[in-house]
């Protein structure tokens, strides 16, 4: 089921408002259960949770940046 220009936009800031927060505060809390690992492989782990956050969301993104493209041209 292809989601239309205003539905992704408004999915897209619900994941970004709502989802992300929840992300972050979720992979803080589990990387804390666990002894400090080096600087090095921590900050390694945080982009690995940064990019994979966004891979499952990668359609509802994409073009939300552009304009309507079922919007008429009145220019």
């Amino acid at each position: 089921m292809a989601l239309s220009y205003k539905a992704r936009r408004r999915w897209s800031l619900v994941i970004l408002l709502v989802g992300l927060p929840v992300y972050i505060g979720l992979a803080w809390f589990l990387l804390s259960l666990f002894e400090r690992p080096s600087i090095l492989l921590e900050l390694g782990i945080y982009i690995a949770l940064g990019v994979v956050w966004a891979v499952p969301f990668r359609a509802v993104f994409k073009g939300v940046g552009q304009a309507d493209p079922d919007a008429s041209s009145d220019e």
